[in-house]
């Protein structure tokens, strides 16, 4: 009984060219003899496969098909393109009828290349060696500024010392590729490349949002009620003054513009934000719990009023 060219393929009769064409070089990978050689259930399937698509994969063929059925390959269509020989080996297939009548192409089926290597033509040929990926930790300041960071990794079956140039920005998941750092290469192939992933570690002060840093700046009551100067450090031009206007509450927000980290795309710099933090004092004597409380009747205020309705 002939077998329906579309279940070969394991796609519907309204399947699209694409999708058959997918199907197509997937089943041919799975069962193609240089794969599993020796293996007759799979040199028959790879022969099905073939003699499927032949059909199936090409307009014209198809329109008939489909208007005949199987009896459109019984009939004499050029679906049977395709020479196995028996012989003491078992089955042979023999390409020169596959590439020379016209039939598929093995770039189609490995996508590009015999055997997925973009033109290369049987074993033992030189090949790129695979690429390595690896995940390392860089300080804070390191990632934000720039700059080189040494780690140790080990590679395959080699352990060295690598000194990783750090762009300015990188953030938490950027890539790092260091080429020719990766597997050595087959025959005189050349090595492959090391994809290194950052993780920046915490800092103690400073913390990043984007492109932007904030610091947690404590203030005194009378500071932020008074207003007045303070110091505050900066990513990049260590420590600076800065004004706190009066009636600052905590929580609050100022910012240095300019002063942060580096967008890795645009080259534009972000902000630094100076947040306030509040501190009142764990003890007060009796005579600064009187002024307190003068203070208290004397600028009557609820922060709550309105809040809950």
């Amino acid at each position: 009984m002939a077998k329906d060219y579309y279940e070969t393929l394991g796609v519907s009769k309204t399947a699209s060219t694409d999708e058959i064409k997918k199907a197509y070089r997937k089943l041919s990978r799975q069962y193609h003899p240089d794969t599993k050689p020796g293996d007759k259930t799979a040199e028959a399937k790879f022969k099905e496969v073939q003699q499927a698509y032949d059909v199936v994969g090409d307009a014209d063929k198809r329109k008939k098909y489909d208007q005949f059925g199987p009896a459109f390959d019984q009939a004499g269509s050029p679906g049977g393109g395709f020479n196995w020989q028996g012989g003491q080996g078992g089955m042979q297939f023999d390409f020169n009828d596959l590439f020379g009548q016209g039939g598929v192409d093995l770039g189609d089926i490995f996508g590009g290349g015999v055997f997925g290597r973009g033109g290369t033509k049987g074993r033992g040929r030189s090949r790129k060696g695979q690429d390595v990926q690896a995940t390392i930790q860089v300080p804070f300041l390191v990632a934000a500024q720039g700059g080189e960071h040494t780690v140790t990794m080990t590679i395959g079956d080699r352990s060295e010392r690598l000194t990783v140039k750090i762009p300015a920005g990188v953030d938490n998941g950027s890539v790092i590729r260091l080429g020719g750092q990766g597997q050595p290469g087959v025959g005189s192939g050349p090595a492959g490349d090391l994809l290194v992933t950052i993780q920046v570690a915490a800092h103690s002060y400073f913390r990043r949002e984007g492109n932007n840093i904030l610091v947690d700046i404590p203030v005194t009551i009378t500071e932020a009620a008074l207003g007045s100067k303070v110091d505050v450090p900066t990513l990049n031009d260590g420590i600076v003054s800065m004004s706190i206007p009066a009636g600052s509450a905590s929580g609050m927000k100022l910012r240095l513009r300019g002063k942060g980290v580096v967008d890795l795309k645009t080259k534009e710099r972000g902000d630094q934000y100076a947040v306030l933090k509040i501190v009142t004092p764990k003890q007060l004597d009796e005579a600064s719990q009187e002024l307190l409380r003068k203070f208290a009747e004397q600028n009557p205020h609820n922060p709550r009023a309105g809040l809950w309705g």
